[in-house]
């Protein structure tokens, strides 16, 4: 899959813009705050139809603007698509294929997979388990439409469940939702411990390339779900979660553990080794969607180089520059360390400085 080309109207602070990127790599250089990973971040709403950073429509919006247009053309597969999304501070936002727009943005999500690698990575380490949560669900909803599906009903029958609880419903009311919650939950858990099966064995691939086998590390599945029979784990925590007023037990408390060596590498991991780690992760998650859905996710590498020695630097460099990826964007402040990565490739390339939102090819 390639961008071909991506229009920017209003967004953040990229005025109007026009790009056309390299099939392969295109690099964005330029000191901090200038608009290189708000121009990753339009290419991550086109797939993902949500800012990767967490702001609303309106915060996306070109200040003094009352709107923000993005547009992209796509090559999936020999197959032309034209993917926009408007945004209007008076009005909601629109998600448009072909000219079409969709009634529910589920229905697009997994059209043009994407993985992204940025600085704010760092939260799936540091912060709780709801962060994991969310990379876990972000993945399995490109690959799966049920999955989504799945999640979103059962999240709503969660908050069902909390608001009866608080209301101190009928326990006959609280067991027709644990057993609709059953299902759903079932399903969550089953695709999320396949999942990380699935990554796990690529996932120490990458971190030994880029480490070069210094450190042992692992990722596993923590889930109430392996406990047993999960309508008998709500009833057994029935008069806690009673008390509580909350659900106390289910997938939504799942964790997905990380460890370097038998410790939990937030605990003991340098900054390095939990940015490797991290590196190692998204790089699996490439690898298996490319296998699962039979093309290669376009790859976001903002500000990626932070924290690691010089060697893993080299290392990661070689890896992005031979390795078997498809259309990969890259963001950083550093020109000569982008040189030195310009100097490995072989293969067509783009760089462009960015400054207050304006973009020149170099």
């Amino acid at each position: 899959m390639q961008l071909k080309h991506l229009s920017v109207v209003s967004f953040k602070n990229i005025r109007q813009l026009e790009l056309e990127p390299a099939a392969k790599l295109t690099c964005l250089v330029g000191s901090n705050g200038e608009g290189k990973t708000n121009l990753l971040d339009a290419i991550y709403l086109l797939s993902m139809c949500k800012s990767s950073v967490g702001l609303t429509d309106r915060q996306c919006i070109y200040h003094g603007e009352g709107f923000f247009l993005l547009k992209g053309s796509y090559d999936v597969l020999g197959k032309e698509e034209v993917v926009s999304c408007g945004a209007a501070k008076a009005d909601g936002k629109v998600m448009k294929r072909n000219g079409k727009a969709y009634e529910k943005f589920a229905d697009h999500i997994g059209l043009l997979p994407l993985v992204m690698i940025s600085p704010a990575d760092s939260a799936l380490i540091s912060d709780s388990g709801e962060e994991r949560r969310r990379y876990l669900n972000r993945i399995l909803s490109q690959l799966d439409r049920g999955y989504l599906h799945a999640i979103t009903r059962y999240n709503a029958l969660l908050q069902q469940r909390n608001k009866a609880l608080k209301a101190n419903s009928s326990y006959d009311l609280i067991e027709v939702l644990d057993m609709q919650l059953t299902e759903c939950a079932r399903q969550v858990y089953d695709s999320r411990l396949q999942l990380v099966a699935q990554i796990q064995e690529r996932f120490q691939k990458y971190y030994s390339l880029i480490s070069e086998d210094k450190e042992q590390v692992s990722i596993g599945y923590d889930s109430d779900l392996e406990q047993g029979d999960f309508v008998e784990l709500l009833k057994q925590s029935y008069d806690k979660d009673r008390a509580l007023q909350y659900t106390s037990r289910g997938v939504h408390r799942d964790n997905l553990k990380m460890k370097i060596g038998d410790y939990p590498i937030r605990k003991i991991g340098s900054q390095g080794q939990q940015k490797t780690m991290l590196l190692a992760l998204k790089l699996a998650q490439v690898d298996l969607l490319k296998q699962r859905m039979g093309i290669a996710p376009i790859l976001l590498l903002d500000d990626i180089f932070d924290k690691l020695d010089l060697q893993r630097v080299q290392n990661l460099i070689h890896l992005v520059s031979v390795g078997n990826f498809g259309q990969i964007f890259l963001t950083d402040s550093n020109k000569v360390r982008v040189d030195t990565l310009l100097q490995e490739v072989s293969y067509e390339y783009k760089l462009f400085e960015v400054k207050g939102g304006e973009f020149a090819q170099l």
